[in-house]
């Protein structure tokens, strides 16, 4: 999806892990920019890299001169952290909706919270990348910090409800970890095509239903 007609305002999609979209020929309002640079940046970073476009090739997508990304962030570093940020609240969404789409504590439930992950790093692989990839880290970013753990608490909450557990249980957070350490490899395996290295089809559903299995077996 590229983004087309500078003067475009956001919109938004009923699907918790939809960007936001461009819809043509409406006038642009001041409270719109941060969201429609932020969607230019995203678009960009797919296409180009996160290191292959520049804030000025940014503001003229968004419809808006060269100086206006600076009266909303700092500098290049800080747009791309907010590009993070909007996308962590995208997946933390969508996985929070596959999750509430089957049964409370059903395996069905903790699987579909690794199928979203998996579906977004499908769909929008650059900023998948991104988001685990800024040079600077998140250590500096304390609000990155707390919505990374966000969302690894969706992947606690499905564990803690499938194991009739507390969430602070050191066996669900410990199990929980190793659910995300397997739908994470694989994400990134799958969107690097590696791995096609195995001879049979892997699929998706298939595979986060037999891990969430293993992991989840009443035997640690």
């Amino acid at each position: 999806m590229l983004l087309t007609l500078p003067e475009d305002p956001i919109t938004m999609s009923n699907d918790p892990a939809a960007p936001p979209t461009v819809t043509p020929k409406a006038a642009y309002h001041h409270g719109d920019l941060r969201a429609q640079l932020i969607a230019a940046v995203r678009e960009l970073v797919e296409t180009h890299g996160p290191d292959g476009f520049s804030v000025a090739e940014a503001a003229r997508r968004a419809g808006v001169s060269s100086a206006a990304p600076y009266k909303h962030f700092k500098d290049r570093p800080e747009i791309l952290r907010g590009v993070v940020s909007e996308a962590m609240d995208r997946l933390r969404a969508a996985m929070e909706a596959a999750a509430a789409a089957h049964p409370l504590g059903s395996l069905e439930a903790v699987a579909a919270v690794g199928q979203a992950y998996v579906n977004f790093a499908k769909a929008e692989p650059g900023v998948f990348r991104l988001v685990f990839g800024l040079t600077e880290g998140h250590e500096n970013a304390p609000d990155l910090m707390a919505k990374g753990e966000s969302c690894f608490g969706v992947v606690v909450q499905a564990v803690a409800a499938r194991l009739g557990s507390s969430p602070g249980d050191p066996d669900v957070q410990r199990r929980a970890y190793m659910l995300w350490s397997f739908v994470h490899g694989h994400s990134f395996l799958t969107i690097d095509m590696k791995h096609q290295v195995a001879s049979a089809e892997i699929d998706d559903w298939d595979y986060l239903m037999a891990i969430s299995g293993a992991v989840l077996a009443s035997v640690a």
